[in-house]
């Protein structure tokens, strides 16, 4: 492995914006040491934008992405969720879902929804003869 002082500051172009940023000898560093090939192709700012202004640690997916508006099925307050609500299943604001899970898993049915019927995680893609998904692959 090469030290800090076998790497030299390299001046890159961003892939997104068009502006020259450094890839610093440290970060080169870093990145042999983690094992990442690839130079970094998008400057600092362009990167923290495409992830939503946090690190990959951050919190969950709902502050990234695309929010759409909804009314709480519980509460009637208006909440932003990080999918397109359907009229035939219900939306909560974080309070009453939070709520809603608590007793879920108080009553143990909480892990009647958590797997398909495959074992695995997620919904299958079974359909009825109408086409329609089987209702016991939805997550409530």
């Amino acid at each position: 492995m090469m030290s800090n002082e076998d790497y030299q500051d390299r001046i890159l172009t961003c892939r997104d914006c068009g502006n020259e940023f450094i890839f610093s000898a440290g970060e080169q560093e870093f990145f042999a040491r983690k094992g990442l090939m690839n130079t970094p192709s998008r400057c600092p700012a362009c990167r923290a934008a495409r992830r939503g202004g946090q690190s990959a640690s951050g919190p969950g997916r709902s502050s990234r992405g695309e929010q759409y508006e909804a009314v709480c099925a519980a509460c009637g307050r208006s909440t932003l969720v990080p999918f397109v609500p359907r009229e035939d299943r219900p939306v909560y604001c974080n309070e009453c879902f939070q709520a809603q899970r608590a007793s879920r898993s108080r009553s143990g049915y909480d892990n009647d929804y958590s797997y398909s019927h495959s074992g695995g995680r997620g919904r299958s893609n079974r359909r009825d003869s109408g086409g329609r998904r089987d209702r016991r692959d939805y997550r409530w």
